[in-house]
């Protein structure tokens, strides 16, 4: 891990700090058994069944893995 030669001062810590700004995630909409849903995109997503009972995790509509 890298170590600073010296002290940073609270002035420069602080302009450096201030850079970091939080993004909103993209989100993409989809309408789903009459339902407007919100996902990530490139996420895989939770399949639930009937009762809300989630199943398997599915992605661009393949079954990627079981939970």
């Amino acid at each position: 891990m890298a170590v600073p030669k010296r002290k940073m001062s609270r002035s420069n810590t602080r302009h450096r700090r201030s850079q970091w700004k939080a993004k909103v995630p993209t989100l993409v909409k989809t309408v789903e058994n009459g339902r407007v849903v919100y996902s990530r995109p490139h996420q895989a997503k939770v399949v639930e069944d009937s009762a809300g009972t989630p199943l398997f995790l599915e992605y661009k509509g393949r079954k990627v893995a079981d939970i």
